[in-house]
């Protein structure tokens, strides 16, 4: 990372540990990234990504100082999940605020990696001195939204039929959890 921030110590068992992502972890990333966008309704993006458009997102947000995370499986040198945040939107007054994102890939579901991303999302953003971390949330995703809520967000929106995803409408829900005072 081009700037100073450090990972929270983290209570995962082995084999699991979480670090910063680094290039060469962007076609494990890509992989996981591009089977939700083809087979799920977490990420409401319909074509695949190619790995030199992954690069240059990943490299844009080093730029924007903004991190981008894995839990790693050490024993099978394979990449299982991966977060991010980055800006919520491009004006200015929204410059402390951040939304999220978090990808685990299936085989690694249910084994709190998801959580343990998360909570190092959190301390990541406080450190950063950022105010609020945003999620949109598929409203049938309801495994994030407990999860969510586990970590303090509340719901502030919920907003029918916005996106489309394999021919159907989807309702995205709003979650926020406050950073600073």
């Amino acid at each position: 990372m081009s700037f100073d921030l450090k990972l929270a110590v983290h209570s995962l068992n082995s084999p699991y540990q979480i670090r910063f992502a680094m290039m060469d972890d962007l076609e494990q990333i890509l992989a996981i990234y591009n089977y939700e966008i083809l087979t799920g309704t977490a990420n409401w993006n319909d074509q695949a990504v190619t790995l030199a458009q992954y690069q240059q997102r990943f490299q844009d947000m080093q730029q924007q100082h903004f991190p981008m995370i894995v839990v790693e499986d050490q024993q099978n040198n394979k990449i299982a999940g991966y977060a991010y945040y980055s800006t919520f939107r491009n004006i200015s007054g929204y410059r402390q605020s951040i939304e999220h994102s978090v990808f685990v890939d299936p085989q690694y579901a249910r084994q709190g990696l998801g959580k343990a991303l998360m909570q190092q999302l959190i301390h990541l953003a406080t450190q950063q001195h950022m105010h609020m971390m945003i999620a949109a949330i598929d409203s049938e995703n309801t495994g994030s939204i407990v999860l969510h809520e586990q970590l303090g967000f509340v719901q502030t929106g919920y907003m029918p039929q916005v996106g489309q995803k394999f021919g159907q409408w989807r309702d995205v829900v709003w979650m926020q959890l406050q950073l600073s005072s």
